[in-house]
C-alpha cells in the first residue's frame, strides 16, 4: 500500500528525515535510501509517495519514497562482481594449500581468515548503521582490515551486501591495499622475508 505524506524534518549531513502521513498519525522515518531519485537532495514540505516496511530493528521506516510528480522504478537486480569473488575465493584456498604443504604458518593463516571474518562483519554493521542514519564506521577503519589481511572478507561484503561497492575513490583505494598486501605476503614468502615469516611460527 503507497502512503503521501509530507517531509516535515531533514538532516542533511546524516541523510535521514521523518514524514508526516497526510492521513495523521505518527510520523515515519525516512532515510536518504529510500529514495528512489537519489540525485535530488530532499527538501522541506517536499510531498513524498512511499511504502513503510519495518527495520532490522523492528522499527517502521519508508521504503521505495518518490518526490510529486515522480514515478516509482522498479530496481534492476544488481550484479555481483565475480572477479572480487573469485580473486577472494582463489586467494583463500591457495592460503590454505600453501598451509597444508607446509609453506605458510598456521598463525599467518588464522590471521587471514579472521581478519576476514571481523571485515565482513564490520561492513555488515555499517551497512546497517547507514540504514538507520547512526555514526557510521570510518573508511580509514575499512580500509586499515583490509591492509592487514581482511581484504578478502571485504570483497565478499561489498559484492554480496552490496555496500561500498559503488564508491570509486573507495574502491581505488581498497584495490591499493589489496595489492599492498599481497605485495607483503609475497615479499615475507621470498627467500627476503624468511626472517619475517618466521615470526608467524
Amino acid at each position: 500500500m503507497r502512503l503521501k505524506g509530507k517531509l516535515v524534518s531533514w538532516n542533511a549531513d546524516k541523510a535521514f528525515g521523518f514524514i508526516a502521513p497526510n492521513g495523521g498519525g505518527a510520523q515515519v522515518f525516512i532515510h536518504k535510501s529510500a529514495f528512489s531519485n537519489r540525485k535530488r537532495a530532499p527538501q522541506l514540505n517536499d510531498v513524498i509517495t512511499f511504502s513503510v516496511i519495518k527495520d532490522n530493528q523492528n522499527r517502521y521506516c519508508a521504503n521505495q519514497a518518490t518526490f510529486s510528480g515522480e514515478k516509482l522504478q522498479k530496481k534492476q537486480a544488481k550484479k555481483v562482481n565475480r572477479f572480487s569473488v573469485i580473486l577472494s575465493t582463489l586467494f583463500i584456498t591457495l592460503l590454505i594449500i600453501a598451509y597444508l604443504l607446509d609453506n605458510l604458518p598456521q598463525k599467518l593463516l588464522l590471521l587471514y581468515l579472521a581478519a576476514s571474518i571481523i571485515t565482513f562483519v564490520i561492513y555488515a554493521s555499517d551497512k546497517s548503521k547507514a540504514q538507520r542514519g547512526a555514526w557510521r564506521t570510518p573508511e580509514s577503519t575499512l580500509h586499515l582490515f583490509a591492509l592487514i589481511g581482511g581484504w578478502p572478507g571485504a570483497a565478499f561484503a561489498q559484492q554480496l551486501l552490496r555496500h561500498k561497492s559503488k564508491k570509486a575513490e573507495f574502491r581505488n583505494i581498497f584495490w591499493l591495499t589489496v595489492i599492498a598486501n599481497i605485495a607483503a605476503l609475497a615479499w615475507l614468502m621470498s627467500t627476503h622475508g624468511k626472517e619475517g615469516l618466521s615470526l608467524f611460527s
